[in-house]
């Protein structure tokens, strides 16, 4: 969580969808969250309108992935298909859990698949497929 301190502009995404730019000016992590001070964010009800808003970096900003390392912004919507070459589904959204990362994959039936290199077999963003080790009787 501290690492989204090294990027100084974060763009907001409020829960009423409407985003905000700010320039990043100090932050800390505070007990199981983050505590910042932002640009043009002055006192206490400018600040408490972002509580719970989902930090956003330009993608420019970000490092390069490692071999078998992935974005997960880059899965989503990719078609999943397990070893036996039944149709999962479409990624839809990723959980973070105490294990670790799960992938949600939503067709006839909705799979929570844990995100991790035991699961995930390969992934080919250019054919936009992942291959996964999970039963469809799951």
């Amino acid at each position: 969580m501290d690492g989204i301190l090294e990027y100084r502009q974060w763009e907001l995404r409020l829960g009423s969808g409407e985003r905000i730019t700010r320039r990043v000016l100090e932050g800390h992590p505070h007990a199981e969250r983050l505590v910042a001070r932002l640009e043009g964010i002055e006192d206490r009800d400018a600040a408490a309108v972002l509580t719970g808003a989902v930090i956003e970096v330009d993608r420019a900003e970000l490092p390069p992935t490692r071999e078998r390392e992935y974005y997960q912004a880059d899965l989503l919507g990719l078609q999943v298909r397990n070893g036996d070459g039944a149709e999962l589904g479409k990624v839809a959204y990723f959980l973070d859990g105490p294990t670790g990362p799960t992938m949600v994959v939503q067709g006839e039936r909705e799979y929570w698949i844990p995100a991790v290199p035991k699961h995930l077999t390969r992934v080919n963003l250019t054919a936009g497929l992942i291959l996964v080790d999970w039963p469809a009787e799951l």
